[in-house]
């Protein structure tokens, strides 16, 4: 029998994680160390993993200072923090519809808060010289309000016969996402010129152009949620059970499942609003977490955020380096991988 960690938390939830999923974690915490470490010294100027950690450190070279804290260290840090939003929030909605193909951008939530960002830039962006007139500390905050909405509509439009069904989530999610890209449309010809172009660009996704502005608003914001929501991975494992067997079991479960849809818009809209439309990791890496650990969420939400880290990572490292002098937006490799993923998964699921 394998040994299980009981880790106590001061509202008297337990989670288990056993020998496996821990070794896996602390594996895939390593990996993503060493890829911030790899990623921050590779590009036109080549640095190596010791210089590198000279330059943060504050050492070394200057101009390796300049390039390794103030141009690659907050990029990669975004991808990091976006990819480890988007998979927690993967991992929230299939758990609350109990469907491996539901994803942020599938069934519309990343479209949602992508038209919120561009309304907001739109409505407060400077026409002469695309510039924001207020706070960025505001952006995700539209974000989270456009990725919300759009979730509510596919959640009440798929809810039938006292529950949702999973196949129409999916369906009217697809609806809905293709809804919320015309309307991003419209919002960007209302746009100025700058903050329309920078905008097309944007909702590829990319983390291009992150400084450490953008760090200290959204590191908080994901830290924080993501916590909350392993800790609250209970509540995820009871929505496993079914609606009437939670219920049984003492659960409020559509307050629960109304917490956790906040929990999953605030980090698609904290992601989105710094890094565009990167789509498919809250699809693929909630999938090969389970793979790894199963399906309990004490131990799925860490493997996954840390994957989808991995994912978005590599995604942007590719793309900044595989095709120099020329920069490839991070989207675009997340999505050539995602889309044949949920393919395979719409016939897998389908044949069963």
């Amino acid at each position: 029998m394998k040994k299980q960690i009981a880790l106590r938390m001061g509202n008297g939830v337990s989670l288990l994680l056993n020998q496996k999923a821990l070794l896996t974690s602390g594996c895939l915490l390593i990996l993503t160390l060493l890829l911030v470490l790899l990623s921050t010294g590779m590009g036109d100027m080549n640095i190596s993993p010791f210089r590198v950690l000279q330059a943060i450190f504050g050492r070394g070279d200057d101009m390796e200072r300049l390039v390794v804290t103030s141009i690659r260290l907050p990029r990669i840090l975004m991808a990091l923090f976006v990819g480890v939003g988007l998979a927690i929030a993967g991992c929230i909605l299939q758990g609350l519809v109990r469907n491996p193909l539901a994803s942020p951008e599938i069934i519309g939530v990343t479209g949602g808060a992508g038209a919120a960002v561009v309304l907001f830039l739109a409505l407060f962006s400077d026409r002469d010289t695309g510039s924001l007139m207020i706070s960025i500390e505001w952006l995700p905050l539209g974000a989270f309000l456009g990725a919300t909405l759009t979730a509510f509509i596919v959640y009440l439009l798929s809810y039938k016969h006292g529950e949702v069904v999973p196949l129409r989530l999916v369906l009217i999610g697809i609806g809905i996402a293709a809804l919320m890209q015309a309307v991003t449309t419209f919002f960007m010809i209302l746009s100025p010129i700058h903050t329309a172009s920078q905008a097309n660009i944007w909702l590829i996704g990319t983390v291009n152009g992150t400084n450490w502005g953008d760090i200290a608003v959204l590191a908080p914001w994901i830290t924080v949620i993501s916590l909350v929501t392993w800790i609250a991975a209970r509540k995820l494992n009871i929505q496993q059970l079914g609606d009437s067997l939670a219920t049984g079991l003492g659960s409020n479960v559509g307050r629960q499942r109304l917490y956790l849809l906040l929990l999953c818009t605030a980090l698609v809209g904290g992601a989105v609003a710094f890094a565009g439309g990167i789509g498919f990791v809250g699809l693929i890496a909630p999938h090969i977490a389970r793979k790894l650990v199963g399906s309990a969420y004490g131990a799925l939400i860490p493997a996954a955020a840390l994957i989808g880290a991995l994912l978005v990572m590599a995604a942007d490292l590719i793309g900044r380096t595989l095709f120099s002098p020329l920069e490839i937006p991070t989207g675009v490799f997340t999505a050539a991988i995602g889309a044949p993923y949920f393919i395979y998964l719409l016939l897998k699921s389908r044949s069963t």
